[in-house]
């Protein structure tokens, strides 16, 4: 918590991560990728002896080295900049500990440097084998490279035993390192056939360009389906809250894996037919679609990654915001903001409520919303709150959403926070109304609010409850889980799930009073003490269910007409009657 905040309200600084990151990452597999396909491929010329394909190599090496030694260094540098500025305290810690780590992957770049000019610049100068040679040492380096950095990053989402040993090598080879490393692997030579397909494009040469096209499509065709079974084991390895997440339970998580499913759909579909069928139609924007689809996959997955670790940075060690358990400890304890060192208040008052909530709001909430932006913006997320729901919410936001961090600080801060987010932000009332004899109405609405209102209000589920009845409604409230993943079981008292039963069942009406149906629908024609011996030993299904066959119990009644939620009253109200009675 001891780092100050580069605050951009309607940017975000993770957005520029992952900005900077996915042009990174989309860039520096070609360089691993693309190194082993530059051998091939002046293996096939050398083996044709065609020297228009070694030309096309070289040309290829050229493009090859602009864009991974110039282009990716200035965002792996960019990289460093960025997350420095928007995560210092996971930067800090992945630099403690890793730090012999990254020097090493740092000579393994200087050796690709080396290799990579001298494979260019010696090209056709130098004997074959002895060519070839050098493009294995930049293709081993680069690997290792890929090696180094996937042992960090696997890491951060799955630190294994290291929680327990703090050991660089139990953290380094963590659960995930082998699934990934293979996964990136052929991701990495998969992309190698994506760029190449966009120097083809440029070719000429007719034969040649169908040669090189076909020739690169087998790399992305073979290297996905070599992906597949890596990817799984991958999901499989997971940390089960993480494989939770990636499986449903966070929106955001299921669109990028649906834009990546739709992407690379696109690349393998384009990919078979310029591979298989027609390799005249590598032109140029057929070959930047497949280009740019490669770069939303790619960019889904380390989407996919980075959130599969919520609410952590390095999972169960530093949370989003920069926090650890022990700082959520002694924020509980002496509150957040006596403890840190960056905010302009240092402790709640009723005059700097608003002003403290949004202090809180920079260090806590700002890693992962913005305000008024682009991404995961908080205002249209708590619009539909109140000041006492809002209060609650935060008190048990982990419990209720575990995918966000716990909130660090006192009951005041939590209050000064959501004064910030519901008065500051949306200029409600902040009133904390006692629930102390409220009616049953007021009850379920409160309920609704508390537990509900954060993620969809009431006028967002009423068609999906269409035709529920009360029944239907407690039933599902005990497993709301099956019926979106999202959704933790209702876990209030009976009385509180009854309350909320009405709510969803009459849209915040005043329920039915069972009572004044009985006395307005039956009363004219028999009191309770003449009925209640005909329904002894009925529970409330019975009842229920008579009220719609009333004819055939006496010819002289007819079915009850009243809508759903007054047939529940009313046989509530017998129910109870006839309980009484037999008692």
């Amino acid at each position: 918590m001891n780092y100050p905040v580069w605050y951009l309200p309607t940017i975000g600084g993770a957005f520029f991560i992952a900005l900077i990151a996915i042009t990174h990452v989309f860039v520096s597999h070609f360089a691993v990728g693309g190194g082993l396909y530059l051998i091939f491929a002046e293996r096939l010329g050398l083996r044709r002896n065609n020297p228009a394909i070694l030309d096309f190599t070289k040309k290829h090496a050229k493009f090859f080295i602009l864009i991974t030694l110039v282009f990716g260094s200035m965002t792996g540098v960019g990289i460093w900049f960025i997350i420095a500025l928007a995560s210092a305290g996971g930067t800090s810690l992945l630099i403690h500990n890793f730090v012999f780590g990254w020097a090493i992957e740092w000579v393994f770049f200087l050796v690709e440097i080396v290799a990579a000019f001298v494979y260019f610049y010696t090209f056709g100068k130098m004997k074959s084998g002895t060519h070839q040679a050098v493009g294995w040492v930049y293709f081993g380096a680069a690997w290792a490279s890929l090696f180094i950095i996937n042992g960090i990053l696997s890491f951060m989402l799955s630190p294994g035993a290291w929680l327990e040993s703090g050991n660089f090598w139990i953290g380094f080879f963590n659960p995930t390192f082998w699934p990934s490393l293979f996964f990136r692997t052929f991701v990495a030579t998969m992309l190698a056939g994506v760029y190449a397909f966009l120097t083809c494009s440029f070719l000429r040469d007719g034969e040649l360009k169908n040669t090189m096209t076909r020739f690169s499509g087998w790399w992305v065709l073979v290297s996905f389906l070599a992906s597949i079974p890596f990817g799984y084991w991958y999901l499989t390895a997971l940390p089960a809250p993480a494989r939770d997440l990636v499986a449903g339970k966070s929106p955001t998580i299921q669109m990028a894996l649906d834009y990546g499913l739709y992407a690379i759909g696109v690349v393998i579909i384009l990919s078979l037919i310029l591979t298989l069928i027609r390799p005249a139609l590598n032109v140029k924007p057929v070959a930047f679609v497949v280009m740019m689809a490669a770069f939303i996959f790619l960019g889904a997955f380390e989407w996919t990654r980075e959130a599969a670790r919520r609410p952590f940075v390095v999972n169960q060690v530093i949370y989003s915001n920069g926090l650890t358990a022990a700082d959520l400890e002694k924020a509980g304890a002496d509150g957040f903001l006596a403890s840190a060192k960056w905010t302009r208040v240092k402790e709640v008052t009723p005059e700097n409520l608003q002003q403290a909530g949004a202090d809180i709001f920079r260090h806590q909430c700002y890693a992962c919303h913005t305000v008024n932006g682009w991404n995961n913006d908080i205002v249209p997320l708590t619009e539909s709150m109140s000041y006492r729901a809002m209060v609650s919410y935060i008190k048990t936001i982990h419990e209720k959403r575990y995918f966000m961090p716990p909130f660090a600080g006192t009951d005041a801060e939590a209050e000064a926070l959501a004064a910030y987010l519901v008065g500051g932000l949306h200029g409600k009332e902040m009133v904390m109304a006692s629930p102390e004899g409220e009616s049953m109405a007021d009850q379920g609405a409160r309920i609704f609010e508390e537990n509900c209102s954060a993620c969809h209000g009431y006028d967002a589920i009423a068609p999906s409850l269409a035709g529920w009845d009360a029944d239907r409604i407690r039933e599902a409230l005990d497993h709301l889980s099956q019926l979106n993943e999202m959704m933790e079981d209702f876990t209030g008292t009976a009385a509180e799930k009854e309350a909320l039963t009405q709510f969803l069942l009459t849209g915040g009406r005043v329920p039915p009073d069972g009572a004044v149906l009985f006395e307005e629908n039956c009363s004219m024609c028999h009191g309770l003490a003449e009925i209640q011996p005909g329904m002894s030993g009925w529970d409330r299904v019975k009842i229920r269910q008579s009220l719609d066959n009333l004819s055939a119990i006496n010819e002289m009644m007819a079915d009850y007409d009243g809508s759903t939620s007054e047939k529940d009253a009313l046989a509530d109200y017998l129910a109870a009657a006839s309980k009484a009675g037999d008692q």
